[in-house]
Parts: C-alpha cells; structure tokens; sequence
C-alpha cells in the first residue's frame, strides 16, 4: 500500500509539470488553432536564462521573477513578429514555423551553454516533505506551484477584464471585435503567458531531469499527451490530463513488467493515438458545430 501511494503521489508530482505544459500548449492552441511543437524548447531556453542569472550572482527568487518577464515578453514578441504575419498562411507554414523555432532555440542553447548536463537548484529542497517518507519536499513544491499557478489563471480568467477579454478573443474573434476587443493583442498575451507557465514548468522540473538543451523533448510529449487527453479546448481538460499521465505512466512503469522505465515515454504516445481513435475531441473537450 506504501508503494502504491508512493507512486500516485510521484505521479501528481510529474503530472504537475505536463499539466503546466499542457495548460501552455492548449492556451496557444486556442489563441491560433495550432499546436506550438516549440513549446518545451522554450520552456528550456527559459530555464537556461534563470541558470545563468544566478550564474551572475542573483538570488533563486530574483532570478526566477526575472526569467518570468522575460520570457512573457519573448512570448508575446515571437507571436508579433513571427505568427501575425502568418495568421492566414495554411497550416504547413505554420508547422514548418514552429519546427524551425524548435532547431533555433535548441541550437542556439547548446551553442550559448553547451549540450553538458547542468545542475538545478530546488528552491523546496531534496529532503522529504514534513518528514514523510512518501513524498520529497521538491515532489510536493512542484503540486504546491501547479495548484498556485491554476488559481491564479482561474481567478484572472474569470474575474479581470483582461482575462474576460482574452476568453472572447478566443471564442469568438469576430464578435470580440465588434464589442472593442483587440483581438490580436489578447492573442499576444495568451502567448507571453503561456511561455511564463512553460518557464516555470521548465525550473521546476531541471532540478529532476537536470538542465540541458533537450531535457524538455519527453517532457512536451507528456504534456501534448495530458492535452489531447483532456481535451484541446477545454484548459481545465488539459490540466486534469497532465496529472492524469503522470500517474499513469508511473502506475505503469512500476506494475507492469513488461513496460518497466525503457518503454515510459511511449505510453504518452499511446494516449495521443488511443484519445484520438475514441474521442478526438477529448474527455472534456467540446464539439465545434458549425452552421454551413
């Protein structure tokens, strides 16, 4: 019974991290209708900032406050000057788009910081959480941020008139407009935001995986998973599948031998297809109907 907890709670520990991704994937994914294959590389190059400002001497805190803005104001300058422009292209220019930002990011990281794996700190520590041997004191930060991070996003959302205006935006463009709603701006946000998110996914899982350029790659397939699974449309979806695929995955591993760690990562893959067969839209995703 003390395994089974054990691996339930390093489920939701790891699940809170694809769930941060696959709450940034969905964001974008409903601002452009287009999933951001770069997002996980610009959760890495996020965290490499954060590294290299404590490198410099700043404090954990400064530095991650800092690497927020930064990379919220990098989200919204890649939306304006790389996806504006874009925003009627066919898809394929926009797949080519976001796989060309995936080699950019990751080369230029590798060339600025090298490809040799990093060290991380934990602002929670490696000891255990309140001195249960169930769960690890970075384990619980990593649920503890994700809870904080989703109460935010639903009191912004649902109580600010930004945020009401960023869910219309993305609803509906065409009414948003008519009412005053700048469309494009909204969009802009949900951009920067969802790159803070992905940062903060990224710092918060460098002290398990640790810091180099392709230390996001499973990570972003755990998250597209988690998405599919909830749902495309639906945040809340998306967010309850991260977790859910955390704990699958580490049941998984754990009590089925022929699975074991090797063959981890493609029960993500397996989720994508097996969601997509039964049902495309998700288990909490919505039916688009169109009037034709």
């Amino acid at each position: 019974m003390d395994l089974l907890l054990q691996q339930i709670l390093a489920g939701l520990a790891s699940g809170a991290i694809y769930a941060c991704m696959a709450l940034a994937v969905v964001m974008i994914y409903q601002a452009i209708d287009h999933l951001n294959f770069a997002q996980g590389e610009m959760a890495m190059f996020s965290t490499f900032i954060a590294w290299q400002l404590m490198q410099w001497g700043a404090p954990y805190w400064v530095a991650f406050g800092l690497t927020l803005a930064i990379s919220f104001v990098g989200g919204v300058a890649i939306e304006r000057v790389v996806f504006k422009p874009l925003k009627d292209a066919p898809v394929l220019s926009h797949v080519v788009v976001f796989i060309a930002l995936f080699a950019i990011l990751n080369s230029v990281a590798g060339f600025l910081w090298d490809f040799s794996v990093k060290p991380f700190p934990s602002p929670f520590g490696s000891g255990p959480f309140l001195g249960s041997r169930l769960i690890g004191a970075h384990q619980a930060g990593m649920i503890g941020a994700t809870l904080v991070i989703l109460a935010f996003l639903y009191v912004f959302f649902r109580f600010t008139r930004i945020g009401l205006a960023m869910r219309a935006a993305a609803a509906n463009p065409e009414s948003a407009r008519l009412v005053g709603v700048r469309v494009g701006w909204m969009i802009a946000l949900g951009w920067g935001m969802a790159s803070a998110i992905g940062a903060i996914a990224g710092m918060l899982i460098a002290p398990v995986v640790f810091l180099e350029p392709n230390m996001m790659l499973s990570i972003l397939l755990y998250g597209f998973a988690g998405a599919v699974l909830g749902g495309l449309n639906s945040p809340a979806g998306a967010v309850l599948g991260g977790f859910a695929v955390g704990v699958v995955e580490n049941l998984a591993g754990t009590y089925i031998p022929v699975i074991g760690g090797e063959l981890k990562l493609p029960i993500a893959l397996f989720l994508i297809v097996g969601v997509l067969v039964v049902k495309p839209n998700g288990l909490f995703g919505r039916v688009s109907v169109q009037r034709v």
